[in-house]
């Protein structure tokens, strides 16, 4: 299955099952997409508008940025879907010798490295549609600046999301060294972009309130 393509209420109800897949990676990375959309249609508000022309040449190009960061989103929504498979298979691998204790942890090392590498970069995306957003919030139409507030609370949330599949792979890794490196990027980026998340959305509230 295409869960990035199926309606919004089949990819609801598959996640509501037992199914494996998709899981908490998945959901952050529709939710990181949903957030950048939110933003990149504060820009299509404002293109066009004479009030805005100063702004212009800037909004198009945090567009296309938006453009990218969706559909990246969208594949890792695919991405994460087939990494978590073969990790579901290594949890299920026999123990019974030395030998094939051996082997399930050369095999879960190699793919809890694949499945962690997949929310760090659905982090590493949210990282840059929360630094695109702010311009819209700060420059774009203000009919739809609290569509950038929106966009920068969602974005925050799949960033935090994607952040517990990070610790949670990393916390079975062998190699702590390797497993403490993306602990400390995945640190970094929470408490960097939340707060950049936070105070867009503050800033978008005060302008309404």
């Amino acid at each position: 299955m295409g869960f990035s393509t199926v309606p919004c209420n089949e990819f609801v109800e598959v996640l509501a099952s037992k199914a494996p897949v998709p899981g908490g990676g998945g959901a952050s990375a529709l939710v990181g997409a949903v957030g950048t959309a939110l933003g990149n249609m504060v820009g299509s508000l404002t293109v066009g508008k004479k009030k805005y022309a100063e702004v212009e040449d800037e909004m198009w190009e945090l567009k296309k940025k938006c453009d990218a960061l969706q559909a990246d989103f969208l594949r890792l929504i695919e991405r994460d879907a087939e990494v978590f498979e073969p990790l579901s298979k290594a949890y299920g691998m026999p123990r019974a010798t030395e030998e094939e204790k051996a082997e399930k942890a050369r095999v879960m090392e190699t793919v809890l490295k694949d499945a962690c590498s997949v929310p760090m970069e659905i982090m590493e995306k949210c990282c840059d549609a929360i630094e695109v957003i702010v311009e819209f919030a700060a420059k774009g139409s203000t009919l739809a600046i609290s569509d950038a507030g929106v966009g920068a609370a969602f974005c925050k949330a799949a960033l935090k999301g994607a952040s517990l599949n990070v610790y949670i792979n990393t916390k079975s890794m062998a190699d702590r060294a390797y497993a403490e490196e993306l602990n400390k990027k995945a640190d970094a980026m929470l408490e960097k972009y939340t707060k950049i998340a936070d105070d867009t959305f503050d800033s978008v509230l005060s302008r309404l309130k």
